[in-house]
Formats: structure tokens, C-alpha cells, sequence
């Protein structure tokens, strides 16, 4: 036995030499029965030319191989782990060229992010899974306040603890904000769709799911959870959009059209009301509604659209009311409550009739059935092959599925044009967004004025501040235009879409779909970014964190057969027990001609999976013992390919966001029988992509396996899978709209960076096909025999194809050291297992994993520039596995990982804004408005007089913007004298007064004439439980007094200069007498 032994040892250090060994000529399978008699003893069997047989220094003939580009170790670092040599030792690994330029150009990563401007993280991204309920859906702010919406009430954060560190929910650490800034938050309502801000009276009100109207005092001492005040059923559906007026009224539109106002008079008087009689003051004001709908209504036909109201908004300039629809808009006069004007998107009038849509589903539907059929006659009639009227009726049907799934979504081309977001500028202009990208201007009126496309994806969001517009996109991206559409700049604010923005506290807030809130500087971009970025990478060690994770891929081309747990156990469960993430890849789970048909179809509407993958995912978290030891975090098949993912349960908290992805390569890119599915996970802040690929078959099939990995690299895109936990979890549709890089930001000129190439870490694996060329079988059989692994490799092709640079441009995997998975006698063991009937297929290495971090060059230290560093411990095939024709193989990775603490970088971000006089002073700079005369400051007026109001721009070179609000109303007494005036609802003006322009901008050296004057109006006499409805003849006898309030910015309002002027209404004859106080201006911090 040990001459033998001897004998093999030498065998193998001939298989390193410089020449070719001598081809033995004794039988295989004799070799082989002695070999497998001699380890039967142990628990998991090998084959007799195991790696523990090669002699201790074969890593310096490895590294004397000039013609190999590997590297003896990576330099992950010491990973620990078990005692085992095979489990610690660091593998050499091959690394292909290409990879340094393009799309495989590994991407740039550094303490602070170099292609945005530093922001504020007040709620750093959190994991997705943690947030099922807790969505944040939308967002406000008040002067020192941020309010969020989300699927369950509503969250408020105070601007002076916006740079503390996270201290969870009320000093509470709640999964998913830890290190978020501290945060109060409601009870629990139903989802809240969107919110208004009442200043005047100091309220948030918000509009929910459930049809309700909900109110929240800003001044209250905030509790958790802190509850509501007025609140009452506003709509049988959804509150989709609100707005208050300058009269004090609350607009809200709901689904079908409904649009419904809420006088403030009977909300005024429902606040009074005490929370004993909050039944009552419900009751009040749902009494007090006005349907805008039923008044536009005439003979069952109405002048309005049905369709959902998506946004309202005021028109300061005009006291006008615009409702948007997806396709429409309708005009209404705030203070007459008229409909103006209906029009579509166009611009054009338009009176809608909606018809019934069945007779069109029903055509669509019966266009599928003759599809179905006439495709079926056509290829019985011709003498095609199998697989081309496989092919035919498989796409015939799949086209067939998406029309009717994509008519039942109401997907027409117009929708490309939907409005989904409406701004007022200070300029009087409306601004609307839609899902092409479109930027449309419009005049007051509704007339189009001119369109802009900056960016290709779907516009979201808007806000304004000075002379400002922000936009935010589905692709995450944020732009900032001037108000004559010109873009400033552009920068990927999130790496999902932004739904909402806001501008508080010298901050522009953006909220995305995962629920991560940003501030950005209204200084951004500019010079202070570069100092801020300075000064925060200088802080680096202060917040940089490390971890170590280890992670196991496993693929296995399982030829629709199936297994045992004894050879999952040898494949997997031997080898999981310092490993904190498990992949599994599986190919040809399923090949029936039947079932590939089927599963594209399913695919076009967006089902997948079947019993047999199911099972597969049973039995592997058996064997990885899933729900003690793993869990089993997200799947995904696409044919006859399955991937998914299992994490150890005390790793949980670190990982999430699982999405996945599935491109075809199959019958001319569209059946699953080979692709690539693929899954994508965050780790510690980290991304990183598996991809399970099965290409192109046949030796000579070398470039159509090139052009395999390309397409799926190229193309595979992320989104929410129907086997991910949470699936139902809210948030705007990514999947064609995710553009990343250059691309995202509208710059064309460079080509379009693939999902893949934006990862931290991505790892392929599965049945590769690359097969040995040049050589015989009887001589691969030899060199196998003798563990020549290094003349194979010369004559693999996936290594010839990688260091030509023409696949898997810039990965790396580690040397070889196991036989060829393919091809093998199923239950056959040993390496006498290679297939040796009539065709005799040479054996090949076609089952491989390969992988890329973010190392740009071969040796690098894990840092936040260079955030994730792995290396290859074990790489092998399970060769005692006999239940299909190719070998399991495994790899285990130590993946070194650098993140951020995200609440220690806010609060060193707080210090620089707080404490850096070079910040402070370029901040001060902006602060500057320019200097502005108002005249008159008392205003009398009788009957319907106009007086004007003269507002003036002394500046040189500085706009100034302005807006008049209304301080409060009183009645004046018997001695002249007026009392204490209360505000209306967000500072508005009394119903018989009309002031015009109310807002606007003011160039340098010129002015503008307000018109102030008294109007009266007279509608139908009502009266709602004591409440007079005619506004216009309340309380009329009696002289009135208003303060209104010009409020003077400059284009970054930061502060703000106002000026008071007191305007009488008098209905006496008698003189009126008026003391003159100056007009005196004051400074205020803009909200």
C-alpha cells in the first residue's frame, strides 16, 4: 500500500513538471476499485486522487507559472474558521483581463460618495424587510419640523435633533432605524397617502387609505406614540391628494374624480370643539363638505373626468385650484369654487365621456384565443422542426399573455405621457411631470407653453425653493433646473426612486421608496460641497466599521433528476458551519418541452416557479437546517434554472433587500432552458449579486457562450420576486426604469452601466459548457488519472477566453485542483464514472464560480474606498455525488467588509456644518435678500374699491420674491379700535378680500402693483348645524380689519424680510379713523 501510494505521489509532482507525464496503460476502473475500498472508511467519500494528496509545496510550482495570471493570495486577510488546512488556507486565484475599463470596470467607492453633493442621512436607507407596514410613503415640512407618512400614521423628526445620533424610536432602537435620527411617531392609523401643512394654525393634516382626514398639532409635547386630533371620514376611497387654498378651505380628490371641499369656517369651528365632543366635530365638518363632482353634473353627464385625482395644487398668483388626473386637468377658481377649465395633457379642451371598456378586453382576449389556434394550424402545415414550432407557439403565446396582462393594466401608449407630479413656481408658472421623462410649462391659464426632457425615466416629484426647481425621478436620480428649464445639475440621490421631496431648514429632503430620507444643501452644488467632503473623508477612521462574513456558493447541473439528503449533505451540510450566507444554483431542474412553454408564458405576467424547484428549496433548507439554523430569504427560476439564498439566523439583521432578476437565453433569448437568474442582497450597506447561469452547449459553441455572458450581464435587471418574503411590500415599480451611471444622468455619450457593474461584490456560478479543447478523450481521461490539472487548464476554454479578455472580463477564480464535473454515468462512482458510450464527451471543467469585488488591483486592503476584499478558501467538486451526469461543486469565500456607521458620520456632518467657519460663512452669504419698499401700509377700503399695493426691488442685480399672506381677521369695535386677530387656515385671506397678484418674483430695479380689493359673492343660502354656508353676506354690517403680510426673499430663502399692512373694510359712512403705524420690517427664518 505504501509503494502505491509512493507511486502516486510521484505521479503527481510529474503532473507539475515542464513536460508531458507518460500516458498509463492500466485499466481505470481497476485503479479506481482499489481506490475506493481504501477510503471507504471515511464519513464523506472521495475519489483517490483528492487534493489532500498533493504534495506540501505544490503552491511554489503554482506560483513559478509564468504563463498563468494568478495570485498566490488574495489579501482578504486572515479569515479564522475551523482547524481544517483545506478550510483555511487561501487559494491562488486566476484572474481574466478586461476587466479594467467599460461596463467591467469595478466601481468607484470611497469614504464619501464623489458623484453627489454630502448630505444630510436624517433616516439612513433602511433593510426592507424591517420596514413591512412601516413604508414611508410621503413627507412635509414645517418650519422646524420634517412630518413622513407612511403605511401606518405618521412620523415626525425635529430639525434641532437632525444631526444627533440614532437612538431608535423615543430612545426605543426599533430594527431598521437604528440609526436614524431621533424620531416620534403616531398611532397606528391606516396608510397615509399624503399630507398639507396649515401654518396659520399650526396643524399637519394628512389623508389615509381608509377615506379618512386626520389632524396633527405641530406644538404638542411629543409623545410615543402621540395621537391625533380633529379627524372624520372624508371619502368612501382613498385621500389621494390635499391642498388648503389662500381662503383657508381644504381641497381633497379621491378616486373616480371625486374632489371635495372643506370650508374652513366649519373646520375652524370643529378645532374649537373640546375631545369630549369629537364625535361632534366630526360630524361638522363631514356635513360641511362640498362635492365639486355633483355640482359639475348635469343629467348624469359630467363635465369632469372619472379618473383618479393624483395631485391638487393652489395657484398663489391666481387663487386658482388645478386637479390633476393621469391624463387630465381641471381648473377651478379657489374662492367661487367655478370649474374654469377642463383640458388634457395636450393642452387641449376637452369633454370626456368615459365608455365602457368590455367589448375592447373582450376583442383582446379573443385575438389571444386565435393565436393560439391559428399559430397551432400554421406550423402543422408546414414541415418545420420541432424546435422551431416549439419556438413559434411558445411566442405566439407569450405575446399573446402580455397584450391581454398589459391591457388589463390599462398599459396604452399614452401612459408614457401620465402626469405624475404638478409645481407652482415663484414665478407664477406650472410645472408638471410625467412618466417619459416630459417636463411640460404651463401659463395660469393652462396653456402649454414648452416641454424639457433632461432625463429618460419617469419624473416622480417636484419641489421648488427661490429660483430653483428639484426633480426627483424613479431612477433615484435628482435634478435641480432654473425657472427657465435649463438644467444646473444632476446627481444619483438614491439607488431606488424618489417619490417625494421637501425644502426645510436649509435643506432640500428627498424620500425613496425604501424609506432612506436625504437633506441636501440649498448651496448644492457648489463650493461648500468641496470643503463638507473634505472635512468628512478627513473624519473617515472615526466612523469606518469592519466585518467579516463567509459565504458558500454551491451549483449543480442536476439533469431533472433528484437526490438524497446524504448528498446534499456531503455537498452542502459538510461545510456550512462557519458560513454565514448560502447560495445554491441549480440547472436543468426541469427540461420538458411541456414545461419551458409554460414557464415563458408565465413569465410575461410575471409568475414563476414550479412544484419541482419547490421541492428542491424544501429539501436543500433541510439538509442547511432552515428555520434554526437558516433562513431562507428569497428564490428565483426562470425554466429550468433555480437560485436561492439562505442566511444564518444571527446575520439576519444585516442583510436584506433581496430583489432578483432572470435574463433567457434560450431559444433565441427567450426560453429558460439556458440564462441566467440571478439574486441581489445588501450586506452591512454592501451589494452584492449571484448569478446562476447555464450557457450554450457543444464544444465548438465557444463564441455563442461568450455572447451568453454578455447578454446577461448587460441585461439582468433587479426587481421584487414573487418567491421574496414581503413581496407585497409597497414602493414604485424599478424594473425598466433603474438606470445607473452615466446613464441615469441623462449622459448618452457613454455607454449605459449594466445593474451588475454597480455592484460591490457579484459572484457566477453554474453549468458554463467551456469545455477542453485540443485535446482527446483517452488523453483527458490520462492526464485526469495522473492529476496533470495544469496541462488541462491549457486546454480549458474558459481560460483561454478570459485571458483574451472576451468573458468574464476582469473575475477571478482560483486555481483548479479538482477532475473535470462532466460528463459522468449517473450512479456510477469514481472518476471510472466518465462517460464512455458512443459519443465519449470529453471530460471538461464545464461547472465553475467566478467572481469580482471591488479590488482594482490584485492585492488591495479593505477600506471604505476598497469596501469589500474576498478570498477562496475551499473550491471543489463533490465527487462522490453520483445522482446526475455532472459533479456538484462548492466554494467558500471570506468576504472582508468595510461600511459606515451612518449615525456617527451625521453627527461629525453636523459638527462640520455647525462648527467649519468657512461653511458658515458661505452659508451667511446666501442669507442675502434684497431690499424692498411696500407702500402704502394702511389700506381703507369701501364697497368694491381697488386699492394697489406697490411693492419695489431696490437691488441692482438681485430678484426678490414675495408672497402676501393674511396675519388674521377682526371686527372692529365701537371705539375704532381692533382686538386680536386670529389666522385662518394657512395664513388666508377673509372671503371678501381678493388680492392679485398674491405672490411672485420682482427684478432687479423694477416693482409690482397688488391689486387689494373688496369682493362680494352670494351663493345658494345654507346652513350646516348652525354654520352659514354664504360666506359672501356674513357678518356684513360690521367694519372688518386685515393684516397682510409681504413676505421678501431673495432666490435662496433662507430668511425672509416682512412687511405688515393693515387694510379696513368699512361699511360706515362715518369717517374711519386709522392709526398710522410705520411699515415697519421685520426678519424671519424661512421654513
Amino acid at each position: 500500500m505504501d509503494d502505491r501510494t509512493d507511486d502516486d505521489d510521484k505521479e503527481a509532482l510529474a503532473g507539475m513538471s515542464s513536460v508531458p507525464p507518460h500516458r498509463k496503460a492500466h485499466s481505470y476502473s481497476q485503479q479506481l476499485r482499489v481506490t475506493s475500498a481504501h477510503k471507504r472508511h471515511q464519513k464523506s467519500r472521495k475519489h483517490s486522487l483528492d487534493e489532500d494528496r498533493l504534495p506540501k509545496n505544490v503552491e511554489s510550482f503554482y506560483d513559478s507559472d509564468e504563463d498563468d495570471d494568478f495570485f498566490p493570495y488574495s489579501s482578504a486577510g486572515d479569515g479564522g474558521g475551523p482547524d481544517d488546512l483545506l478550510q483555511c488556507q487561501q487559494l491562488p486565484e486566476f484572474i481574466g483581463n478586461g476587466g479594467g475599463t467599460g461596463i467591467f470596470k469595478v466601481p468607484i467607492r470611497m469614504a464619501v460618495h464623489p458623484g453627489r453633493p454630502p448630505c444630510l442621512e436624517l433616516r439612513p436607507h433602511p433593510l426592507r424587510e424591517t420596514q413591512v407596514g412601516k413604508f414611508l410613503r410621503n413627507m412635509a415640512c414645517t418650519e422646524g419640523q420634517l412630518w413622513a407618512g407612511q403605511e401606518s400614521g405618521v412620523r415626525v423628526w425635529k430639525f434641532l435633533n437632525a444631526y444627533e445620533p440614532g437612538c431608535g424610536l423615543g430612545g426605543r432602537v426599533r430594527r431598521g432605524d437604528e440609526v436614524a435620527a431621533p424620531f416620534h411617531e403616531s398611532v397606528d392609523t391606516s396608510p397615509t397617502i399624503c399630507l398639507a401643512v396649515d401654518s396659520g394654525n399650526r396643524l399637519v393634516w394628512s389623508g389615509h387609505k381608509d377615506g379618512k382626514i386626520r389632524s396633527w398639532k405641530m406644538d404638542q409635547t411629543f409623545s410615543t406614540p402621540f395621537r391625533e386630533g380633529l379627524s372624520w371620514q372624508a371619502n368612501k376611497g382613498p385621500v389621494l391628494a390635499m391642498v388648503i387654498t389662500s381662503y383657508g378651505d381644504l381641497w381633497s380628490g379621491s378616486e373616480g374624480g371625486v374632489i371635495k371641499i372643506w370650508p374652513w369656517e366649519s373646520i375652524a369651528k370643529s378645532l374649537s370643539l373640546s375631545p369630549e365632543e369629537r364625535h361632534m366635530a366630526a360630524l361638522l365638518v363631514e356635513r360641511s363638505s362640498i362635492d365639486l363632482r355633483s355640482q359639475v353634473t348635469v343629467n348624469g353627464v359630467c363635465s369632469i373626468p372619472s379618473q383618479e385625482v393624483k395631485c391638487l395644487l393652489f395657484d398663489n398668483v391666481r387663487a386658482r385650484v388645478w386637479c390633476a388626473g393621469p391624463l387630465s386637468f381641471s381648473l377651478w377658481d379657489a374662492r367661487t369654487k367655478d370649474l374654469l377649465k377642463v383640458f388634457n395633457i395636450e393642452g387641449q379642451l376637452e369633454n370626456r365621456v368615459d365608455m365602457p371598456s368590455m367589448q375592447q378586453d373582450q376583442s383582446v382576449e379573443d385575438e389571444m384565443k386565435v393565436k393560439f389556434v391559428s399559430s397551432s394550424k400554421k406550423e402543422k402545415s408546414q414541415g418545420t422542426s420541432f424546435l422551431q414550432r416549439s419556438r413559434n407557439a411558445i411566442m405566439g403565446a407569450a405575446d399573446a399573455v402580455r397584450r391581454v396582462a398589459t391591457k388589463g393594466a390599462g398599459a396604452f401608449v399614452e401612459d408614457t405621457k401620465r402626469t405624475e407630479a404638478v409645481l407652482q413656481t415663484n414665478d407664477g408658472m406650472i410645472w408638471t411631470g410625467c412618466t417619459n421623462g416630459l417636463i411640460v410649462q404651463w401659463d395660469g391659464n393652462g396653456t402649454r407653453l414648452q416641454d424639457f426632457n433632461h432625463h429618460p425615466c419617469a419624473v416622480q416629484c417636484f419641489c421648488t425653493f427661490g429660483t430653483r426647481i428639484y426633480i426627483g425621478y424613479v431612477s433615484g436620480v435628482v435634478q435641480v433646473l432654473d425657472l427657465e428649464g435649463n438644467l444646473i445639475a444632476g446627481w444619483l440621490a438614491h439607488n431606488s426612486p424618489v417619490v417625494k421631496l421637501a425644502v426645510g431648514n436649509g435643506y432640500v429632503f428627498s424620500l425613496a421608496t425604501h424609506g432612506g430620507i436625504r437633506g441636501w444643501n440649498i448651496a448644492s452644488p457648489g463650493p461648500v460641497d468641496n470643503i463638507i467632503r473634505s472635512e468628512l473623508a478627513g473624519k473617515e477612521v472615526i466612523y469606518s466599521r469592519g466585518h467579516n462574513v463567509r459565504i458558500l456558493i454551491g451549483s449543480w447541473n442536476v439533469g431533472q433528476g433528484r437526490t438524497s439528503q446524504d448528498s446534499l449533505m456531503s455537498w452542502l451540510g459538510s461545510t456550512v458551519s462557519d458560513v454565514g450566507i448560502v447560495v445554491v444554483g441549480l440547472q436543468e431542474v426541469e427540461m420538458g418541452a411541456g414545461f419551458l412553454a409554460m414557464s415563458a408564458a408565465k413569465e410575461t405576467v410575471g409568475l414563476e416557479g414550479s412544484s419541482v424547484g419547490q421541492w428542491w428549496l424544501d429539501t436543500i433548507g433541510k439538509a442547511l437546517e432552515e428555520g434554526k439554523t437558516f433562513e431562507r430569504m428569497g428564490s428565483r427560476q426562470l425554466g429550468a434554472l433555480l437560485i436561492s439564498l439562505w442566511v444564518r439566523k444571527n446575520l439576519r439583521t444585516h442583510v436584506g433587500d433581496i430583489d432578483a432578476g432572470a435574463v433567457p437565453c434560450g431559444f433565441g433569448r427567450a426560453i429558460g432552458n439556458k440564462g441566467g437568474v440571478g439574486l441581489r442582497i445588501r450586506v452591512y450597506d454592501r451589494i452584492m449579486c449571484f448569478v446562476n447561469c447555464h450557457l450554450a452547449a457543444h464544444l465548438e459553441a465557444v463564441n455563442r457562450r461568450n455572447a451568453d455572458f454578455d447578454h446577461i450581464y448587460r441585461n439582468m435587471v433587479f426587481t421584487r420576486s414573487s418567491n421574496l418574503p414581503n413581496t407585497a411590500a409597497a414602493g414604485v415599480s424599478t424594473a425598466a426604469h433603474m438606470l445607473r451611471g452615466a446613464n441615469a444622468l441623462g449622459n448618452n455619450s457613454e455607454e449605459a452601466k449594466p445593474e451588475l457593474s454597480e455592484a460591490d461584490m457579484v459572484v457566477f456560478f453554474g453549468d458554463f459548457n467551456y469545455r477542453l479543447f485540443g485535446i482527446s478523450y483517452d488523453e483527458a481521461r490520462d492526464f485526469v488519472s495522473q492529476r496533470c490539472f495544469d496541462w488541462l487548464r491549457e486546454k480549458d476554454q474558459l481560460r483561454a477566453e478570459m485571458k483574451a479578455g472576451k468573458v468574464f472580463q476582469g473575475m477571478r477564480e482560483a486555481l483548479i485542483k479538482f477532475p473535470p464535473t462532466y460528463k459522468f454515468e449517473r450512479h456510477q462512482a469514481g472518476l471510472g464514472g466518465y462517460d464512455a458510450g458512443e459519443k465519449k464527451r470529453i471530460p471538461a471543467w464545464c461547472d465553475r464560480i467566478i467572481y469580482r469585488d471591488t479590488r482594482s488591483a490584485p492585492v488591495s486592503e479593505c477600506n471604505l474606498n476598497c469596501p469589500v476584499v474576498s478570498s477562496i478558501l475551499q473550491y471543489d467538486a463533490c465527487m462522490d455525488v453520483t445522482d446526475s451526469d455532472h459533479k456538484p461543486v462548492r466554494c467558500k469565500f471570506n468576504v472582508k467588509i468595510a461600511h459606515v456607521d451612518r449615525s456617527i458620520r451625521r453627527k461629525e456632518f453636523g459638527e462640520i456644518m455647525r462648527s467649519n467657519e468657512k461653511v458658515s460663512s458661505m452659508l451667511e452669504e446666501l442669507c442675502y435678500f434684497p431690499e424692498t419698499t411696500v407702500n402704502p401700509d394702511i389700506i381703507v377700503l369701501t364697497k368694491q374699491d381697488i386699492s394697489l399695493l406697490r411693492i419695489n426691488n431696490k437691488s441692482t442685480k438681485d430678484k426678490a420674491i414675495y408672497k402676501i399672506t393674511c396675519e388674521g381677521e377682526s371686527t372692529i369695535k365701537e371705539d375704532g379700535e381692533a382686538p386680536d386677530c386670529n389666522p385662518r387656515g394657512a395664513f388666508a385671506f377673509p372671503r371678501w378680500l381678493e388680492v392679485t397678484p398674491a405672490a411672485g418674483i420682482i427684478k432687479p430695479e423694477q416693482h409690482v402693483e397688488v391689486s387689494v380689493r373688496r369682493e362680494e359673492f352670494h351663493t345658494k343660502e345654507e346652513s350646516v348645524d348652525g354654520i352659514s354656508q354664504n360666506w359672501g353676506s356674513e357678518d356684513t354690517g360690521r367694519d372688518k380689519e386685515v393684516i397682510l403680510v409681504v413676505n421678501v426673499q431673495g432666490s435662496f430663502p433662507i430668511q425672509s424680510y416682512s412687511h405688515k399692512i393693515r387694510v379696513r373694510h368699512s361699511f360706515s359712512a362715518k369717517s374711519v379713523r386709522v392709526e398710522s403705524k410705520s411699515s415697519s420690517a421685520r426678519r424671519n427664518p424661512a421654513g
